[in-house]
């Protein structure tokens, strides 16, 4: 049995981590083996994002207040939560793809950008393009108008060289 002030600290690092995490999903572990949860993690920190086992009393306490709050009744069982600040998308695909290899990780909940979101929803938005291939992509469709821009322009020079070449030779600038 954990010490009262033990107990406090352990609730209060919950409560900041689940007040500063905007996306966070809740899933049941039972029946993974350490081997299975050392990959699921190692996963997870790739992400930048955080994974913990957590007690559903603790969860619950440290929940209230937080955008996690509406997320508490699924805070039964065995329970796990992944989350982060920054990245849903990331965090999504790297569960999705566990859950997939690994039928014992089951979803209960998810919330995206502080909105509870369906467990049905964290298949679409693990299909969802990362935000470097968002901005990538965004990069191109901005860069391709000034590319054909300049061919066109370096086409009218090109041209406009090639006749008064051919003008030149033909002597057409004379007196």
């Amino acid at each position: 049995m954990k010490p009262k002030g033990k107990k406090q600290e352990e609730l209060n690092e919950l409560k900041k981590d689940l007040n500063d995490a905007k996306n966070m999903f809740v899933t049941q572990f039972q029946g993974m083996t350490v081997a299975q949860d050392t990959e699921l993690r190692q996963k997870i920190r790739g992400t930048k994002s955080k994974y913990r086992v957590v007690k559903n009393t603790l969860a619950r306490k440290a929940a209230e207040g937080t955008p996690a709050e509406g997320m508490v009744k699924s805070f039964d069982g065995s329970t796990a939560i992944a989350y982060n600040g920054s990245d849903p998308v990331a965090l999504a695909k790297v569960l999705t793809a566990y859950a997939k290899t690994n039928p014992l990780f089951i979803f209960k909940a998810g919330m995206v950008e502080g909105r509870v979101v369906n467990i049905a929803d964290i298949a679409n938005i693990a299909a969802m393009p990362s935000k470097e291939e968002l901005i990538a992509k965004l990069l191109f469709l901005i860069n391709s108008p000034a590319q054909r821009l300049v061919v066109a322009m370096n086409g009218v020079a090109r041209n406009l060289a090639v006749v008064l070449g051919q003008a030149i030779e033909k002597k057409k600038f004379q007196e």
